[in-house]
């Protein structure tokens, strides 16, 4: 085969490269020897089914090649090398893979995984390979950049790295800013000073799986090409320039292009003294200097040139106050409305971040008018903003929720020492129950009241706002921009995944053997113990509400949610749903809110206590002392392995208590009114306590209904561990995760798998699946009557 030899030889005319040409040919031969070691545990030790998957019978006694061994080492070299990154190469190669696929599966040479597992094995030994020896920099070294500019025309005396500030976080993940390219300032023997910017594959590539994503998951907007050579990224940034200087707006003027070899390109500028906006101080950003940057994106729009990344350090100031439009190279030429309307958005965005979004708004109306201004307010969200941008509106999000919090505390500590001062003047007063009540609820208003000063709009809803107050029929519902979502995503992968789970251990069980051997008298025991679970879920969410809440429509209520686990996970539609009906019901949002999150932190509390209270019966059941399962020692060793390193780590550490502090917040004033009604905190740990009871019940009625028994420390065990996984599991009511963990801990328990698969599968089929119809009826009741 010819082809590996012209591979070769084609680096080293081009480039002499000897480093990429030695990674290439290690590749190569790691990636024959990957292929050759696969074939022989194929043949010798691997299961049927893979070699079945991987092989075909030819004779008798022959069988396929499970794996190319020439065509895997051509992949390796020409991915090590980095010719699949160039658009010629990578057209040959792809030809090359399908002809020889087509060559191979239409005869029965070969199967489709056998293709598959080759392509595989040769970027897997390509890309391991350079991770393991490195890869040549291919960035061009100064010497390069000045041999460039002579053969453009230039004569460069020296050439000096502009120096870039320090990138943030959210810099650092931004696409547009990585790809940007490395600025220098080159000083020529004759004239003014030039700017060069070069750019190369290493920054091209960054920022890819992000392009892809947004270009998947957008509607409606064209996003630059995932994949482009460094040829088309220059006549792109070129084109773009030239139009923006063509429809009036002031950009650095390209005034030469060319390839510094076949890793990188530069862009030539005039010189611009010039400074970024993000660079410049708040105290010097004039209403004109935002009015004039407001001129440029008019000029821009009046041609139909849409620039994709207004941030602010694509703006820059001179000394005279003129702003200038850089990192033209992600526009657009002939832009729609949308991606029109969208620099829009992120331009008020940008300027509201510094000035606020009364000025912002009043600059970009004073130049664009106000109806091109409100016909942006659609776009005027997160997801069509710059990363960057996105990012500082989470962190400004953080920082006002902190003060909100910091105003409710010390609100709250006035009122008790006020309360402290009154109880050592009169304590009297302070005996009389109406006068504690009267207290209560004055320390209530004092905390709403502070927590109403303290509540602070976010940036894009003021600038909703002074839009609003100029067009106030402008349209305001945001624009649907999200093509899939990645929660909807990853439910539809974890659905699959369940879906084949609950394939595979049906095709496992007779149903015509399960339904005659199934004693009917536990079923309708299971029926039972299902229906009950809602009363109990009912009084462990009424033990913390203080208000007085109807009792039956809470049942109704929780059969409710049975409807809502199959549109979301678990754990969050019901709490979704509870606040919801609390607060329709007349509970404060605050409250309603606290209220779920002190009944799902006992219930949190009460699991993991049963879950070790019962794990440490199971170890007492078969042994004379009390010993623990050893399960259970396995289990906390994990759990507090897991721990350590969370609380080792800053940043996991910060994350979790983030996510804690933000689920929880507002739950121990709850509780600080809950626990001086000890009626309503027994009803509400009693209902925690009877609803785990029942589910064991109810799963034991399910084992017993096939014939078999088993010690309800032992259910419980596998009932709390299977529950707690399907309320991390993302599928809608932990489909499939439950299951798994269920009939594992069965099994695992002594349960025979012919008993406990149907058994598994009747208990969620009276947990999850019988109760959606009464769940949508009382869903679809309770939002008739106003109630949800």
């Amino acid at each position: 085969d010819p082809q590996p030899v012209a591979l070769a030889i084609e680096p080293l005319d081009g480039k002499r490269d000897g480093l990429r040409i030695a990674d290439g040919v290690l590749a190569a031969v790691l990636a024959h020897g990957a292929s050759l070691a696969t074939d022989l545990w194929v043949a010798e030790g691997a299961p049927d089914s893979i070699r079945d998957a991987l092989t075909k019978q030819i004779t008798n006694t022959d069988l396929t090649t499970p794996v190319h061994s020439y065509l895997a080492p051509v992949i390796a070299y020409m991915t090590a090398v980095g010719m699949a990154r160039r658009p010629r190469w990578r057209v040959l190669l792809w030809a090359v893979l399908l002809l020889n696929a087509f060559a191979v599966l239409i005869p029965g040479y070969s199967t489709p995984f056998s293709i598959i597992v080759t392509v595989l094995i040769g970027w897997t030994v390509a890309y391991g390979t350079l991770y393991a020896v490195g890869t040549p920099n291919v960035r061009p070294t100064g010497q390069t950049l000045l041999a460039g500019l002579r053969r453009v025309g230039f004569k460069p005396v020296a050439a000096v790295r502009v120096e870039e500030p320090e990138p943030t976080h959210a810099d650092r993940r931004d696409p547009g800013y990585r790809d940007r390219g490395r600025r220098y300032r080159v000083t020529l023997e004759d004239g003014p000073p030039i700017d060069v910017t070069v750019v190369d594959r290493e920054q091209q590539a960054q920022g890819f799986f992000y392009r892809v994503w947004r270009r998947l998951t957008l509607r409606g907007i064209t996003q630059r090409r995932s994949l482009q050579s460094l040829r088309q990224a220059l006549e792109q940034e070129a084109l773009l320039a030239y139009a923006a200087i063509a429809a009036g707006a002031n950009a650095p003027r390209l005034i030469a292009t060319s390839e510094l070899g076949p890793d990188a390109v530069m862009l030539v500028y005039e010189h611009i003294g010039a400074r970024s906006l993000d660079a410049t101080p708040d105290e010097e950003i004039t209403d004109e200097l935002v009015r004039a940057a407001w001129r440029q994106v008019e000029a821009l729009q009046s041609r139909r040139i849409a620039h994709r990344r207004l941030v602010g350090d694509a703006l820059l100031v001179d000394r005279s106050g003129t702003v200038y439009l850089t990192d033209l190279r992600g526009g657009e030429i002939a832009a729609g409305d949308l991606v029109l309307r969208m620099d829009v958005a992120q331009l008020l965005t940008t300027f509201g971040l510094r000035v606020g979004a009364e000025r912002a708004v009043a600059a970009a109306v004073d130049v664009l008018g106000p109806d091109a201004v409100a016909d942006s307010l659609p776009l005027l969200q997160p997801i069509a903003l710059s990363r960057s941008t996105r990012t500082t509106l989470r962190r400004l999000a953080k920082e006002r929720a902190q003060r909100e919090r910091a105003a409710v505390l010390e609100a709250s500590r006035a009122n008790r020492e006020a309360k402290e001062e009154s109880a050592h003047t009169a304590q009297a007063a302070a005996q009389d129950r109406k006068s504690l009540r009267a207290e209560k609820n004055a320390e209530k208003r004092a905390i709403d009241e502070a927590m109403e000063e303290a509540r602070e709009e976010d940036l894009l809803a003021q600038i909703r706002q002074q839009v609003l107050l100029i067009r106030p029929q402008a349209p305001i519902e945001p624009a649907r921009l999200e093509r899939i979502r990645p929660r909807t995503l990853v439910s539809f992968i974890a659905g699959a995944l369940a879906a084949y789970f609950l394939l595979t251990q049906l095709s496992q069980v007779e149903f015509s053997k399960v339904v005659g051997e199934a004693n009917w008298a536990w079923v309708g025991g299971a029926v039972l113990f299902s229906a009950l679970t809602y009363i109990a879920a009912a009084m462990s969410l009424l033990g913390f509400v203080p208000e007085k809440v109807s009792f039956v429509r809470t049942v109704l209520a929780q059969v409710a949610g049975s409807f809502v686990k199959l549109v979301a996970p678990a754990a969050v539609g019901g709490v979704a749903l509870n606040t919801r009906f609390l607060q329709r019901a007349g509970v404060r949002p605050g409250h309603a809110v606290a209220s779920v999150g002190a009944s799902q932190l006992f219930g949190l509390g009460s699991h993991i206590l049963l879950l070790l209270f019962f794990g440490y019966l199971t170890g007492t059941e078969h042994t004379p002392t009390l010993s623990p399962s050893r399960t259970v020692i396995a289990g906390l060793l994990t759990a507090a392995v897991l721990v350590l390193i969370v609380t080792a780590i800053p940043g996991l550490r910060r994350f979790v208590s983030d996510r804690l502090r933000s689920l929880f917040a507002g739950v121990v004033p709850r509780m600080l009114d809950v626990v001086q009604r000890p009626q309503k905190l027994l009803t509400g740990i009693g209902g925690m306590l009877l609803l785990t009871l029942l589910f064991v019940m109810c799963l034991d009625a399910c084992v017993r209904a096939f014939g078999h028994e088993a010690s309800y420390a032992s259910l419980a065990v596998v009932f709390l561990a299977g529950n707690a996984l399907g309320s991390a599991a993302p599928t809608p009511g932990g489909l499939g995760a439950v299951e798994a963990a269920l009939i594992a801990g069965l099994i695992a328990f002594g349960v025979p798998k012919e008993v406990a698969t149907p058994a598994v599968l009747l208990f969620r089929l009276m947990t999850l699946w019988f109760p959606v119809l009464p769940g949508w009826v009382s869903f679809t009741q309770l939002t008739r009557k106003g109630a949800l």
